[in-house]
């Protein structure tokens, strides 16, 4: 009875309740460029030339990165992560990027949770003859960036059967990447000599990127994070191990940890401290060294509270001067950009419409970001937005967006 008043349907109540993977994970193929975009992954693990993976600096940019990596590393490939800082590049590649990973020998640069909107730098990407591949899940244009294939379930011209997981976060979708490039790889013959590696095992990373992107945790998303947490209570993350020890988690991990304990934490190496360290420890098979990106993450955590509950503080009171206004609109000088997001959230709880927060700079522009309620879809009003030439640029989805 709670499962149908949840809205779910009679003939997938035992799908749900125990959820194996096979019964709800679809052929990748199903996906607009997926084939392609897997088929260049094998050519360049096959040529042992030099993939750069350039993901968002949130969590589910560090863990679509992470589960790549290690996919590809097993593999046996040449892989690197890359993760943009938040204050000084901003989100998503810059030609500046691209170009100077070029110039240190990047053969192959794929994009994560990132690379729908950014039409100029994958536009210099492409004069300089540097192969780019795109696997995102932010809201997209008519028109599309040029790239060799752009993996996202909210393209407009998505087939209706792909368009269904368009709740997936990017690191379910690195999942179905995997899936696919496994596939490739298995009809070209490349296990004859080698393991076929097992992805299944960094389920607990894509488990921790679907939760804390806060999508819907329904079908195959569900199916992620009961068996991710699964995985994760195992305890064979070196870093997730160390991120569950530090915060003092005491019980088999439940998503709620994952929400509040651990991404969090991740997260906080791109908000106020080094980008890539969630990235590094999820990635990392040291304990010694996991150990002490966590204790890292955590001061920086720290720190990200603090400065945090100065600006929610100031930015909650400027909002409940606006009355009954649809959406709350606040900025403010010297907030911190890595914390906007936050406090946006925090704003969209309070008043329980959607908000945006922003930070006004030194040279006259604003930076910020947005929080949205069901039914209010964040992400294609600032695509409007931008259309329209209201502001310089922004993207997002239904829940959340950047401007």
């Amino acid at each position: 009875q709670l499962l149908l008043s949840r809205g779910c349907a009679p003939a997938d109540i035992q799908r749900t309740l125990m959820p194996p993977l096979r019964d709800w994970l679809p052929d990748p193929s199903i996906f607009q460029d997926m084939d392609g975009l897997a088929a260049r992954l094998a050519d360049a693990v096959e040529r042992g030339q030099k993939i750069v993976l350039f993901a968002d600096y949130d969590v589910d940019g560090a863990t679509s990165a992470a589960f790549l990596l290690r996919h590809l590393r097993a593999l046996g490939a040449d892989a690197t992560p890359y993760i943009p800082d938040r204050i000084l590049e901003g989100y998503g590649p810059s030609a500046a990027a691209l170009l100077e990973l070029q110039k240190q020998g990047a053969d192959l640069v794929v994009l994560l949770d990132c690379g729908t909107q950014a039409f100029g730098p994958l536009e210099a990407a492409r004069d300089a003859k540097l192969d780019l591949l795109v696997v995102d899940h932010h809201k997209a244009s008519t028109a599309l960036p040029p790239a060799l294939g752009i993996v996202n379930p909210n393209r407009l011209d998505e087939a209706a059967d792909a368009a269904v997981f368009g709740t997936l976060c990017t690191a379910g979708l690195a999942f179905l990447v995997g899936v696919a490039l496994n596939r490739e790889l298995r009809r070209r013959g490349y296990f004859a000599t080698r393991p076929e590696p097992n992805i299944a095992q960094w389920l607990d990373i894509v488990a921790l990127g679907t939760v804390a992107d806060v999508v819907p945790l329904i079908g195959l998303n569900r199916a992620f994070v009961s068996l991710g947490l699964r995985r994760m209570g195992q305890r064979q993350s070196a870093g997730l191990s160390a991120l569950a020890d530090i915060a003092r988690l005491d019980h088999a991990p439940r998503s709620d940890d994952l929400g509040f304990h651990i991404g969090p934490r991740i997260n906080a190496g791109g908000r106020v401290g080094q980008a890539d360290l969630g990235v590094r420890l999820l990635a990392s098979e040291d304990a010694d060294e996991a150990a002490r990106i966590a204790t890292e993450l955590d001061h920086f955590n720290q720190e990200r509270r603090a400065i945090e509950a100065g600006d929610t503080g100031e930015a909650l009171a400027a909002a409940e001067t606006q009355g009954n206004s649809p959406v709350a609109v606040v900025a403010g000088p010297g907030w911190h950009p890595g914390v906007v997001g936050i406090v946006a959230a925090r704003i969209k709880e309070r008043l329980q419409r959607p908000a945006l927060v922003l930070s006004l700079l030194e040279d006259g522009t604003a930076k910020g970001s947005g929080r949205s309620i069901p039914g209010v879809d964040l992400g294609a009003a600032i695509l409007a937005a931008k259309a329209h030439g209201l502001i310089r640029e922004g993207g997002g989805h239904a829940m959340a967006c950047g401007v």
